[in-house]
């Protein structure tokens, strides 16, 4: 072989190992700003949950009345189950998991934790992996007490109205919808003219848009929000997002980190297996 050849392998091998170390180096870089990017998300949304949980105790807040004989949902649990005027999403089987997540559609932090791994929650209930309830907070409506009357109630109102959408067979639809809708500023609310609007968002069309509309205008299932906040309110809460799996409180990390969630998820919930609450 002759030198100069000797000399061109070399020089390649030296270009490989180069450009090697620089991918290496890349791929570092990427792992380390995605990990400083989901860190910021979380630190973002504990912030928001804390300033909402502080400013908005439960104690403040008077319990909306229950009235257990009230139209509820097609779908949703009845008032002696344990997870009471929960909406249950997916198709997991009896054995699964159970992930509760209280929400109120005004709440900033619970839009947080929607658009940061609504889609990776979704995807645990619809493959089975848990049993997935939404469970509706009212507490909210008492940020606009005394203010505009069109939006009065919004968190109710918005509760009702995701009910009707619930009988329609667009419970996840109207669920990404009313929090990509949700007011820039806590306490602006809802008008009924923007939930009726939902129905169209979320493919509603003919007969099945009017029986929508119609629902929300009639209020049908104001009966049934009030008594989910009155639940939350009976419960003790601090805030939402508030969840719980198997009875185990989620820290708020884990619930918007699918590969910690997974974890959690496959390890049962059990006390001994969840991480320990984080301070939100």
């Amino acid at each position: 072989m002759s030198e100069s050849g000797k000399n061109r392998r070399d020089r390649a091998a030296a270009a490989r190992d180069a450009a090697a170390a620089d991918e290496r180096r890349r791929e570092r870089l990427v792992r380390i700003i995605g990990a400083v990017t989901v860190l910021v998300v979380v630190v973002g949304i504990i912030a928001v949950a804390l300033v909402a949980r502080n400013s908005s105790s439960t104690d403040a807040t008077p319990a909306p009345t229950a009235d257990p004989a009230a139209a509820a949902p097609a779908g949703t649990l009845p008032s002696d189950d344990p997870l009471k005027y929960g909406v249950p999403v997916g198709t997991a089987p009896a054995d699964a998991p159970v992930l509760e997540i209280w929400e109120d559609f005004q709440c900033p932090a619970c839009d947080a934790v929607e658009k940061t791994n609504g889609a990776g929650i979704l995807d645990l209930a619809n493959s089975g992996q848990v049993r997935l309830v939404w469970r509706m907070a009212t507490f909210l409506d008492r940020v606009n007490e005394g203010g505009d009357p069109s939006v009065a109630n919004s968190s109710t109102r918005a509760a009702a109205a995701f009910g009707c959408a619930i009988d329609a067979g667009k419970t996840e639809e109207f669920h990404k919808v009313v929090f990509d809708n949700q007011p820039a500023n806590e306490g602006d609310g809802y008008t009924e003219e923007q939930l009726i609007a939902f129905g169209s968002d979320i493919g509603l069309t003919g007969g099945e848009l009017d029986t929508y509309t119609q629902c929300v205008k009639d209020g049908t299932y104001l009966g049934w929000a009030s008594n989910s906040g009155a639940a939350f309110q009976e419960a003790g809460h601090p805030g939402t997002p508030f969840a719980l799996l198997n009875g185990v409180e989620v820290p708020t990390q884990t619930l918007v980190d699918q590969a910690a969630l997974e974890a959690l998820v496959k390890g049962g919930g059990s006390a001994s297996s969840a991480p320990s609450p984080a301070a939100s």
